[in-house]
């Protein structure tokens, strides 16, 4: 038996847990609907990244798997036959759905389920709304096959004459510019309409200078390969090289075709034989709707029972109502917890410092950032407030490469320093750090997080953010920018980790340092929450330690190629994964240190890329208080009964209940904590360390 899980199977198994989601009951039936488009959004970035790096193995022949006791083709077809076996439990999952909805009144229909009144209107509806924006293009041998794009779903039309050995095929592109939504109202129901129906009602308006008999659509999409392949040509800047080939990127090659299974043979043939790609090799048959993500956007009919009850981000009690955010962390640390807490405080205080007379300069790195980002505003009006500001942008953060370009430019337009991470060596540590002058004293503050200063997904991504003015954490931040700012090599860090040149051997040494308290008899216990486990060198350090002893607790949110319970190898470790409301993406360890614990905020996996080719920082954090509420974090996750599965070998995701505990939602019980804190003293309410 492997003593390791393969990373894309594992990360398939993760999300399998998404669709558990929608499967469950307890959800709401609209939330239950957007968990499949989030599953649906998550495979299609896995066949663009993931998949397309199998595709390249199998090309080289290279057959250095972890985890996979066979080649890269025979993991391809793995990946496939269990991406096809979560297809029809995603299909199953969203007929029950439907038949739920019906439950409520509310109905799926297709154009063949309209009376006379629906038909006239939908068919206003087009010529009003729809037609101005359709495409139609008419495949023949005459013309090369169209360049079509992945972020779009199309209807393969075939129309057949009255000599039914005599075809015409065309493809047609859903349009992105309108709902693919449509309601409508029927006495005491609620009725939806995919725009793909509407299409299909539409076919012989749109191709009415055909002289058909019959007309058929059948939606199908594809991926391409997302790598990005930068130029070698010295004499082009890095910033046009991204540029360059983010553009490229939309020729990629193909690596998967998702059609539906209904589509006639030889439309789908002819499709095929167009975009290059082979039957059985790169396609997979589906059901007649594509590009589920757009169901992230599913409307709620204005029924409040269909989604979740509302959450706001709640105030932060030490930084609420403060003259000075600035004034206030110089105080005292602060951590804020995403999305349970305002993201806005972080906006905040860039509009402080962007009026404060005394503030001389602002750093910061970005990597995703929203398109309307009141942080890059925020970060302009310093710029014309005379504040020096130094903003690194990391060009090549996957699929937000353009919207990167964009905001670098304008920074650059208002007279911002700006700098881009290496080509080899993506920038993915979340800081800040704001310097002042006060009585010819200098003040300086630092923000290291878990997550990006993006104001959208602080809406829903867990993330933490430590807010600090200590000293030596502050000179070793200001070090971190040096490294990309001035092109310094590699620096010696004591406070921070910092990838590539600390991190791997000070996660090491921790370890190593619980693995001696083991020894000696006394107690020993890591505790780990991250996304991604993956990096083989870490995995057997933990196996090490486990088999010395030591108690191991880990909350993996997605990959996680560590199998726990294994005799005489990881019998001291278990894992446990939370899939839920919110997406978990803090990451924070903690190590037992005989009584002494310490504690660290990381902007890093365990992977390694994360390790030892990425700028990446982890702080470590002294305030007992921010300590006191992290044990907090992780004990009522780790509490946790109603989202949380066990990761085993078998890649099984079975819920981690217990028929003698009483139902623990982790994220639910810590929103409540926060509002506790908000009127006055928490409830009493401390869980139990499993």
């Amino acid at each position: 038996m492997l003593s390791t899980l393969n990373r894309e199977l594992s990360w398939l198994s993760f999300n399998e847990r998404v669709i558990q989601e929608a499967m469950d009951t307890s959800v709401p039936l609209v939330e239950r609907i957007r968990f499949l488009g989030i599953y649906s959004n998550n495979l299609d970035e896995f066949f663009r990244v993931r998949v397309a790096n199998i595709r390249r193995m199998m090309l080289i022949n290279n057959n250095d798997i972890e985890g996979f006791d066979g080649t890269a083709a025979e993991l391809f077809d793995e990946i496939r036959r269990v991406v096809v076996e979560q297809q029809r439990l995603f299909e199953r999952t969203y007929k029950k759905i439907l038949v739920d909805f019906s439950k409520h009144g509310v109905y799926h229909i297709t154009e063949k389920d309209l009376n006379e009144e629906q038909v006239l209107e939908l068919k206003t509806y087009f010529h009003d709304k729809v037609r101005h924006s359709i495409v139609p293009i008419i495949l023949d041998k005459k013309h090369p096959f169209p360049r079509l794009r992945d972020y779009r779903i199309y209807l393969g039309v075939k129309m057949t004459y009255s000599d039914s050995k005599k075809f015409r095929y065309a493809v047609l592109s859903i349009p992105t510019d309108i709902s693919r939504f449509h309601l409508l109202k029927e006495e005491n129901k609620q009725k939806v309409i995919l725009l793909d129906d509407i299409l299909r009602l539409n076919l012989f308006d749109i191709f009415n200078i055909f002289n058909f008999e019959t007309i058929e659509a059948y939606t199908f999409k594809f991926t391409r390969d997302a790598e990005l392949d930068l130029d070698d040509d010295i004499s082009i800047s890095f910033f046009d090289k991204i540029e360059k080939s983010v553009k490229n990127r939309k020729k990629g090659a193909p690596v998967r075709f998702v059609y539906d299974k209904e589509m006639p043979a030889d439309l789908l043939a002819y499709l095929l034989n167009g975009m290059n790609i082979k039957l059985g090799v790169n396609t997979i048959p589906g059901g007649t709707y594509h590009n589920f993500k757009d169901f992230r956007k599913f409307p709620d009919f204005g029924r409040p029972e269909f989604v979740y009850q509302a959450l706001p981000p709640l105030p932060n009690m030490q930084l609420e109502q403060q003259r000075s955010i600035f004034k206030t962390i110089l105080a005292k640390d602060v951590l804020l917890h995403f999305p349970y807490q305002r993201f806005s405080y972080i906006v905040d205080l860039l509009r402080e410092v962007a009026i404060d007379p005394k503030v001389s300069s602002i750093k910061i790195n970005v990597y995703r950032v929203s398109y309307n980002s009141q942080i890059m505003n925020a970060l302009m009006n310093a710029v014309s407030n005379g504040k020096e500001v130094t903003v690194i942008f990391e060009l090549q953060a996957r699929f937000d490469e353009e919207n990167n370009l964009y905001w670098s430019e304008r920074l650059k337009e208002y007279g911002a320093k700006v700098f881009y991470g290496f080509p080899t060596m993506k920038v993915h540590s979340k800081l800040l750090q704001i310097k002042r002058l006060k009585d010819k004293k200098t003040e300086v503050i630092s923000y290291i997080g878990t997550g990006n200063f993006h104001e959208q997904t602080a809406k829903v991504y867990g993330d933490l953010g430590l807010l600090t003015a200590h000293t030596a954490i502050n000179k070793e931040v200001k070090k971190v920018f040096d490294i990309v700012e001035k092109g310094v090599n590699s620096t010696n860090f004591k406070e921070l980790m910092v990838s590539p040149y600390n991190t791997r051997r000070k996660i090491f040494t921790l370890i190593q340092n619980e693995m001696n308290f083991a020894k000696k008899g006394k107690a020993a216990l890591i505790q780990i929450k991250i996304n991604n486990l993956v990096d083989m060198q870490l995995i057997k350090k933990l196996y090490s330690a486990s088999r010395a002893g030591v108690k191991i607790e880990l909350i993996v949110r997605g990959t996680c190629c560590l199998i726990h319970n294994l005799p005489k190898k990881s019998e001291n470790i278990q894992v446990i994964s939370i899939v839920d409301r919110f997406l978990e993406h803090a990451r924070f360890m903690r190590f037992e240190n005989n009584g002494d614990p310490q504690y660290y905020l990381s902007s890093a996996d365990w992977m390694e890329r994360n390790l030892d080719k990425r700028i990446e920082v982890s702080t470590p954090v002294y305030d007992r208080d921010i300590q006191k509420e992290l044990d907090l974090i992780f004990n009522y996750q780790w509490r946790g009964n109603v989202k949380s599965r066990i990761l085993d070998g078998e890649m099984k995701n079975e819920y981690r209940r217990s028929e003698f505990d009483e139902p623990f939602r982790a994220q639910f019980e810590l929103y409540k904590y926060y509002e506790s804190l908000t009127k006055g003293k928490p409830k009493k309410k401390k869980p139990t360390v499993i």
